[in-house]
C-alpha cells in the first residue's frame, strides 16, 4: 500500500503477542481485514486489537507518535456517546517486526464501507450527536497544530496541485482545479474545536442504520470546526445529510469549508490508492460525485 510499508506476517504477530504479553498467550489471534492505511490489525481474543504501525518510520519517533495517539484516544474516550477503542499496553519492536505497536479495546460493530448507511437520517443525527459532543469538550487552550487537514486550507496547495497531475487520466482535472481555487479561499467560520479528524466510512461502526461506534481516536485533538463535517459527503446521501446540517446548526461557511476539506481528502484517495486499495480509491469517487452534485 505504501512504497515504504513493513510487513507484519501473522507468526510475526503472534510471537510479538504473546512472548510480551504472555497474559494473553491462551487468545487466539488472528488478522483483521480492514480499509484502514496506517496499521496492520490482529484481534487478540474478542475484547482486545494489536495495531502494528505500516510506514517505516524511526522507532523512537513511532513510539512518541503512539504515546501521542494513545493519549487522544483516552480523552475522545471520556466525551464520546459511543464507544471508541480505548489503549491498553504498548509493544517494543522484537524479532521480524522493527517498530513499536500498541493493544488497545475492541469495539464491537460493522464498518460503514460494510453496512452502508448513508440513506439513514437516525444516523445522520447519531453523527451530529457525536460532533457535537466532541465539539463540546474542552480545548484546553489548545490549537491546531499538525500539517494535515483541519488548519489553513491554502496551506495544502502543494499537495492538491500534486494530486491533479497524478489524477490526469483518472479524473476530469480542470472543473476540480476550478473548485479548489474557489474552496482555497474561504475564510474560518469559527475558533478550534476538539474534533475526530478522519470520519471516513471505514472509521465508523453502525448497526441497523444508527451509528454505535467510532474506530481511529489518535488524531483527536483541535481543528477548524468544518473538519468532522466530512462525514457529511463520505458518508451520506443528500436527505440525511441535510439531516446532519440541521441537526449542528452548520452556516454557509462553515458548510463549504467541510465541503472542502472532504474534497482534499478525496482527490487524495482517488489516485493514490487507484491499485493498492481500490476501495478506498472508489470512496474519494464518490465523495467527488457527492460535492459536484451539491456545487
Amino acid at each position: 500500500m505504501h512504497s515504504d510499508e513493513v510487513r507484519v506476517a501473522p507468526a510475526v504477530a503472534h510471537r510479538l503477542i504473546t512472548d510480551q504479553f504472555p497474559q494473553w498467550r491462551h487468545l487466539p489471534i488472528r488478522a483483521v481485514a480492514a480499509d484502514g492505511t496506517v496499521h496492520a490489525i490482529y484481534r487478540v481474543g474478542d475484547e482486545l486489537a494489536a495495531r502494528f504501525p505500516l510506514r517505516a518510520l524511526d522507532p523512537d519517533e513511532t513510539r512518541r507518535r503512539l504515546v501521542a495517539e494513545a493519549s487522544a484516544a483516552r480523552e475522545l474516550a471520556r466525551c464520546s456517546p459511543v464507544p471508541t477503542p480505548e489503549p491498553v499496553a504498548l509493544g517494543h519492536p522484537g524479532e521480524g517486526y522493527p517498530l513499536p505497536w500498541t493493544v488497545q479495546t475492541w469495539v464491537h460493530g460493522r464498518v460503514a464501507s460494510d453496512d452502508d448507511p448513508s440513506g439513514s437520517e437516525a444516523f445522520a443525527r447519531d453523527l451530529a450527536c457525536f460532533i457535537g459532543a466532541l465539539r463540546a469538550t474542552d480545548t484546553r487552550g489548545r490549537t491546531f497544530s499538525g500539517t494535515h487537514r483541519g488548519g489553513n486550507l491554502k496551506d495544502h496547495d502543494e499537495w492538491m496541485q500534486t494530486c491533479f497531475r497524478k489524477s490526469a487520466g483518472l479524473l476530469d482535472v480542470e472543473p476540480l482545479q476550478q473548485l479548489w481555487s474557489e474552496f482555497r479561499q474561504l475564510p474560518r467560520a469559527g475558533a478550534d474545536v476538539m474534533s475526530h479528524g478522519d470520519l471516513i466510512p471505514g472509521n465508523v461502526l453502525v448497526d441497523n442504520g444508527r451509528l454505535t461506534g467510532v474506530l481511529d481516536g489518535g488524531g483527536f485533538g483541535p481543528a477548524d470546526p468544518a473538519l468532522d463535517l466530512v462525514a457529511a459527503w463520505h458518508l451520506l446521501d443528500h436527505g440525511p445529510r441535510a439531516e446532519l446540517r440541521k441537526a449542528l446548526g452548520s452556516g454557509d461557511i462553515e458548510w463549504s469549508r467541510g465541503m472542502a476539506w472532504a474534497f482534499q481528502q478525496a482527490m487524495g484517495l482517488v489516485w493514490y490508492y487507484v491499485t493498492s486499495s481500490p476501495p478506498l480509491s472508489r470512496l474519494g469517487r464518490r465523495t467527488l460525485d457527492r460535492l459536484l452534485r451539491q456545487i
